[in-house]
């Protein structure tokens, strides 16, 4: 990638300048946040996802963005774009913003307040304890927490760059570069269209560099740089029993419980040690010594990992966790035999539901590693079908079972040394000094690898919410100290020139 030379030098603005600014704009900044998460934001609700839309169109126009709604398949992502000033035949990049505003559902009988979309500050008092506090206040402790489904997964650090641009319009601050924003309505769902609206827009989204709004900081909590996220593929395995659930007391000791069988299957997939035993699980992997120091740089200490995690020992694979991050990975994320607590019963389970995920790299192939899940299941006995088994297929096969899978967003990784890390670097370094972090990938996955393979153009998360956010869960929250540096790096980023 090509560094580049600005026609007209946009203002800089200092460390100073750009606290005082925040300072002066948070309250506002909050109040446009408590605005924004009333509106519910389910992906899956056409009405919800529209007037998610609409709002965050009237607020780009108001912040002096022009605006188009791109359909692919009938679903919207919306696309903002505002140009700097330049002279004639002057060329400027452009950066390409993605922000993501749908979140996941709700079950407001799990949070600690009325309603999950109603903004709720809070701090912790006497003895850990939470506290509410009034919203109507000019300054917010750092340490205060606001609670609402999307605060932090990703309306609060969409607010924090829509802020930025509020101050640099308010403050007439000149833009260093072109800037395009693209709005996801539908992350939480993959994207499943957004690969394909990429495509079929590709002049529309053209820049140069790709900066994502999404996703929380490292365990410590430092300003974070990310610079890959793994992608992800799901399963879906039914193991079938007795056509009805039975009485254990009548039929124990005859009729097969299927859980027992699938936990021995499942029990195989890993070793004690926690490496997958699939064949060729983590083929093709290897970290250079260039990305091994950057990997180092990031000081982490095992022990108060495990302490705040709540486990005792970690899985054996890479080094430490910045290194566990770089290879696949396969979890169990749901199990379902029978009824439990209230619900028990004294039966034998007619079916087991095993859901599973794996955390893709670069170098993995979901598709490959899927089918390879699905080969282990069959060599372990189970004749596996589409749909519910046939009187026929009960009556000749001991181990019946339902395999299904679905490849979700694909994995990328961008260089960590070059202009598009320099550049954010220095809009870091401006605030926070070397305070910061810099991580080759996160755990989770992002739907970024569309606009890499088609745009062909780096990507970098700026990670802005606190790592104890409860995202995807009850009590979701995103720290007023997390959220106020927020909008100090995204004005800084905006702010810095490209050399």
């Amino acid at each position: 990638m090509c560094s580049f030379s600005i026609g007209i030098k946009a203002q800089e603005i200092s460390k100073e300048s750009i606290l005082h600014l925040t300072q002066q704009y948070q309250s506002q900044a909050v109040e446009t946040l408590v605005s924004f998460l009333a509106i519910p934001n389910n992906g899956k609700i056409p009405e919800q996802l529209q007037e998610n839309l609409n709002w965050s169109e009237n607020q780009l126009k108001k912040l002096g963005f022009s605006t188009t709604t791109l359909y692919t398949d009938g679903v919207p992502v919306l696309l903002a774009e505002k140009k700097a000033k330049t002279k004639t035949n002057t060329h400027i990049p452009t950066v390409l913003f993605y922000l993501q505003i749908d979140g996941q559902p709700v079950d407001p009988s799990q949070w600690d307040q009325e309603n999950p979309y109603q903004a709720v500050l809070k701090r912790k008092g006497v003895n850990q304890a939470w506290e509410t506090l009034s919203l109507e206040q000019k300054e917010y402790p750092e340490d205060s927490y606001l609670f609402a489904r999307s605060a932090s997964d990703s309306k609060g650090p969409a607010i924090a760059l829509l802020t930025a641009f509020k101050i640099i319009k308010e403050e007439k601050i000149a833009l260093p570069y072109h800037v395009k924003l693209i709005l996801d309505f539908q992350e939480e769902m993959g994207s499943p269209s957004l690969a394909k609206a990429v495509k079929e827009h590709q002049e529309a989204l053209h820049a140069d560099y790709l900066f994502i709004l999404d996703g929380a900081r490292h365990l410590s909590n430092k300003p974070t740089l990310t610079f890959g996220a793994r992608g992800i593929a799901t399963a879906k395995w039914v193991v079938y029993g007795p056509k009805v659930s039975l009485h254990s007391g009548q039929y124990g000791n005859y009729a097969p419980n299927p859980v027992f069988e699938a936990s021995r299957v499942l029990a195989g997939l890993k070793t004690p040690s926690g490496r997958v035993t699939l064949p060729n699980f983590y083929k093709g992997i290897e970290i250079s010594e260039k990305d091994l120091r950057f990997l180092a740089a990031i000081q982490e200490d095992t022990i108060s990992t495990n302490a705040r995690l709540g486990i005792a020992t970690r899985e054996a694979i890479g080094s430490g966790y910045q290194e566990a991050l770089q290879y696949p990975s396969l979890n169990i994320r749901g199990l379902q035999a029978g009824w439990v607590n209230e619900q028990v019963r004294t039966i034998i389970p007619d079916k087991v539901v095993v859901e599973m995920d794996m955390r893709l790299v670069p170098e993995s192939d979901g598709k490959t590693l899927m089918e390879s899940l699905k080969k282990y299941i069959e060599e372990s006995g189970y004749f596996i079908i589409e749909g519910l088994p046939t009187e026929d297929q009960r009556a000749q096969y001991p181990k019946i079972a339902n395999f299904s899978y679905a490849l979700g967003s694909k994995p990328f990784r961008t260089p960590m040394d070059g202009p598009i890390a320099l550049l954010l670097s220095k809009a870091m370094e401006k605030i926070f000094g070397e305070d910061y972090i810099l991580m080759r990938t996160t755990g989770g996955s992002q739907p970024i690898a569309p606009f890499i393979s088609t745009l062909n153009i780096p990507a970098v998360a700026i990670r802005i919410p606190n790592p104890d956010n409860n995202i995807h869960s009850p009590n979701e929250n995103i720290r007023m100290g997390n959220f106020k540096e927020g909008i100090m790096s995204c004005l800084s980023i905006l702010t810095t020139h490209m050399e």
